[in-house]
């Protein structure tokens, strides 16, 4: 088995955990937030929706709630990117 690979699959659950335990403020506000991918460089993709989308403060949300919240849980966890 590849060690890249498999810590790269822990690092997508755990990137799954976290966001599940932000969705529901997200999904609160009319919006919703969908893991994509997990980038060899340490880039979080995730795909907003909802209300989210095309939201002014929807930058301030990926920054501030969902990127530090990585962060501070994922330490290989580098930037989060919101991709469409």
């Amino acid at each position: 088995m590849n060690n890249g690979q498999t810590s790269q699959s822990t690092v997508a659950d755990r990137v799954e955990h976290v966001l599940n335990l932000i969705r529901p403020a997200v999904q609160a506000d009319g919006g919703d937030v969908e893991f994509v991918a997990f980038t060899e460089d340490g880039t979080v993709q995730i795909r907003l929706h909802g209300a989210c989308v095309g939201c002014p403060s929807s930058s301030v949300t990926l920054q501030v709630g969902i990127e530090r919240n990585l962060k501070n849980h994922i330490p290989e966890v580098r930037r989060v990117e919101a991709v469409a």
